[in-house]
């Protein structure tokens, strides 16, 4: 009876959407703001309504710093909700195929072991199976469902196709590194610039929700503005993506200039890609351009990074020589760490 009970309302839901002029015209993602509303409205301690709205608008997916580009209010949740269902699933499954590709970044493609020994033998059965995902077109489900509503295009589709270079760029050089043969400079700069696509898909399913005719100089201005995110994100993600043995752009620049210049190497590709990231600001309306000053600067803070074009300095890390040698060194100190006496945290 519960159950019967909740379907009720959700359908009652569902249909005082079509009826406020709320529906999206899918049925998946009506189901979901239905339930979605539901949960707004249910008492839960302290937290009101705006209280509700403004921690889902805190947690929204990567495509909210973009709504602005679309004339929509992060924090107006009747402009939000009609496309979060679609934006939320293409960025999960796209995350899961992101987080499975580095699962297989443990194991070269020359067959040795070289980062997290047994464990990597333990689990070369499950990547081999991985791999096997990533050879058969990992994308269809999702494509399949963009045709099914109507929103796939072929600038969509070149996105998609630039994730699989990507991933393919990724795992071919984590590959060189762990074997210390030669990197290309040439491919390490695709991979910086493709890596963003998962932003790209989203930005361009919105303006198939929307019916929107795609901005070329917003997009434009978009991709170099996500090639300084991704270059911040590598240089404070840079000692873990030594661990991980992840696409990091300082690791790459290490390889292929050493220690001593890759950061004045990355430091000049960083100052061309800021003069170009000005120069396309200015040619933004003047709000829209204030607006994406303030929320760049809060993602900032948000991050707890000091890094960014105007925002900060850029602070990177000492270089790492021997990655090995690093490696082996923190997985030691990890293995030898004495565990606290529970009474000690009494």
């Amino acid at each position: 009876m519960e159950q019967l009970r909740k379907l009720e309302q959700v359908q009652r839901t569902m249909t005082l959407m079509e009826s406020g002029g709320c529906s999206t015209n899918h049925q998946d993602s009506d189901r979901f703001l239905a339930n979605l509303i539901l949960l707004l409205i249910q008492p839960c301690g302290e937290l009101n309504m705006e209280t509700k709205c403004s921690l889902i608008s805190e947690h929204l997916p990567k495509c909210r710093s973009y709504f602005m580009f679309h004339g929509m209010d992060v924090n107006a949740p009747q402009s939000i909700f009609r496309y979060l269902p679609m934006l939320s699933f293409t960025e999960s499954y796209i995350y899961q195929l992101d987080t499975w590709n580095e699962k297989m970044l443990h194991i070269p493609t020359n067959g040795n072991t070289v980062v997290g020994g047994s464990n990597v033998e333990k689990n070369r059965s499950g990547i081999i199976k991985l791999m096997e995902v990533f050879q058969t077109d990992p994308f269809r489900p999702l494509v399949l469902l963009f045709e099914h509503h109507g929103l796939l295009t072929e600038r969509i589709r070149e996105e998609l196709r630039c994730g699989e270079e990507y991933w393919d760029l990724e795992r071919k050089l984590c590959c060189l590194l762990l074997t210390k043969n030669k990197v290309s400079i040439e491919d390490v700069m695709r991979a910086i610039h493709l890596k963003s696509f998962d932003y790209r898909v989203l930005n361009l399913l919105l303006y198939q929700l929307r019916g929107a005719k795609v901005n070329d100089l917003h997009m434009e201005f978009l991709s170099i503005s996500e090639f300084l995110v991704e270059v911040s994100d590598d240089l404070f993600d840079y000692e873990d993506d030594v661990l991980e043995n992840n696409f990091n752009i300082l690791r790459m620049f290490v390889r292929i200039y050493g220690a001593s210049t890759a950061q004045t190497m990355l430091a000049k590709c960083i100052s061309e890609a800021e003069e170009k990231y000005d120069h396309l600001l200015k040619t933004l309306d003047p709000q829209l351009s204030s607006k994406y000053r303030r929320r760049c600067e809060e993602a900032t803070k948000e991050g707890g990074k000091i890094s960014g074009h105007a925002l900060g300095t850029w602070s990177m890390p000492p270089a790492i020589v021997d990655e090995d040698l690093y490696r082996s060194n923190v997985l030691s100190s990890r293995s030898t760490m004495v565990p606290p006496d529970r009474h000690s945290l009494e």
